[in-house]
């Protein structure tokens, strides 16, 4: 008899876009001429081309690989040493961060790497984790037996749940429990909230007091703008000993549909076996990754390297702020509309009180039924998600400007 995973049956009906996605598909179904209206800023996917010095790095790469003296096989499980080494020099070394080569290791995602970085950990951890969350980082503890069944609120036993709420700015705060793994995401999605440096540093002191690993998702790093907000959690004392940070070429590259990000593993980072001896966790995911991963197409890794090119970089920061433009245009519309509007600051998001008492799914279908536009229902990333809604600034101008006129046009 073969079983499967109990695990997988403790999880809610539905990941969150998967729902929306349902729900979207029965709207457009009944409703035919809406439907060719609709507008989507719910799922957090870039919808501008790739720069141009993403897509000559690629047709380079690909024509290398129609020659034999030229084309690639298997590359090194974590990443090819060129890559490396830029993204070593250029997001860190560059700004007075101690990094090694070696310490990167390049993926197909940073959601891969927040699920897959579950191998080397332990699951006797007590984990802490922000709420309202990206939901992966619940689920896939779920999934990997570390939580409990979830309550009527969803809300799953054994997890430490951290508050973000407009009293702390959405930025959760070191509990006074003991904790062995923490999630921290800044800038936040979904709030779009960003941590300042005291607020890392007061987890960076938590964690070594306690012996802790923070798990700190840094995907929307090249959005920050603001003096004082850091980019990575090593501009904090204490940091390699204490942090993995987890980056992608996702969001400031338009790599959603490429796929490849990195990982950052120090070397002086440890913890704790089972009998209480300190281990490093780098030579455990170097193992990982070797073992279970075949590494990022070649192509796909020339393509990564180009961002770092003077003109790459030139490129990138006009996307980025093509989409903080969107947001801005996003946020001005909503609070013309009388809503309470957060984040969009140093990230693509906007974070949106609910009017009048309204759930966040009323508010879902009350904006696609008679705005035609898609948000995504804050609920669905915890509890305290509840009576929010957030809105993407992933689209077209024309398209954001619209969503802000018809944002006006709602009758709350």
């Amino acid at each position: 008899m073969a079983y499967l995973n109990d695990n997988y049956l403790k999880l809610k009906a539905g990941y969150l876009f998967p729902e929306i996605g349902r729900r979207v598909r029965v709207f457009c179904e009944q409703n035919p001429e809406p439907a060719k209206r609709l507008i989507r800023c719910g799922i957090g996917d870039v919808t501008e081309p790739l720069p141009p010095a993403v897509t000559a790095a690629l047709h380079k790469a690909v024509d290398e690989m129609g020659v034999r003296d030229s084309f690639k096989g298997y590359g090194p499980e974590q990443g090819y040493e060129w890559l490396r080494a830029a993204i070593a020099q250029n997001d860190f070394r560059a700004h007075g961060l101690d990094v090694a080569d070696d310490e990167i290791f390049v993926s197909d995602g940073s959601k891969c790497d927040c699920g897959n970085i579950l191998d080397i950990l332990g699951h006797q951890n007590r984990l802490a984790i922000s709420d309202p969350v990206y939901p992966v980082y619940v689920d896939t503890n779920v999934m990997a037996g570390h939580t409990g069944d979830a309550n009527d609120a969803g809300a799953y036993a054994g997890l430490i749940y951290l508050p973000c709420t407009p009293q702390n700015g959405f930025i959760p705060e070191p509990p006074a429990e003991h904790a062995d793994v923490i999630y921290l995401c800044s800038p936040n999605n979904p709030t779009g909230a960003s941590a300042n440096r005291a607020q890392l540093e007061a987890w960076v002191k938590y964690a070594l007091a306690h012996q802790s690993v923070i798990l700190y998702d840094a995907a929307y790093e090249a959005y920050i703008s603001e003096p004082g907000v850091p980019h990575s959690i090593y501009e904090i004392p204490g940091a390699r000993d204490c942090a993995i940070e987890f980056r992608s070429f996702s969001k400031n590259g338009g790599f959603t549909g490429t796929r490849c990000a990195f990982t950052v593993v120090p070397k002086t980072l440890l913890a704790s076996t089972s009998t209480g001896e300190r281990k490093p966790l780098h030579p455990l995911w170097l193992r990982r990754t070797t073992t279970k991963f075949n590494g990022v197409s070649y192509i796909v890794q020339r393509a990564a390297e180009a961002l770092y090119s003077l003109d790459g970089k030139a490129q990138t920061r006009a996307l980025i702020e093509h989409y903080m433009g969107n947001a801005r245009v996003l946020t001005a519309g909503a609070r013309a509309a009388g809503l309470t509007v957060f984040g969009g600051v140093n990230a693509p998001y906007i974070w949106v009180q609910c009017p009048k008492g309204l759930t966040s799914w009323q508010a879902f279908d009350k904006i696609l039924g008679e705005a035609n536009v898609v948000i995504t229902p804050g609920s669905g990333f915890g509890s305290k998600g509840e009576g929010y809604f957030r809105v993407s600034s992933f689209n077209s101008r024309a398209n954001a400007e619209e969503v802000a006129r018809r944002f006006q046009a709602l009758k709350w």
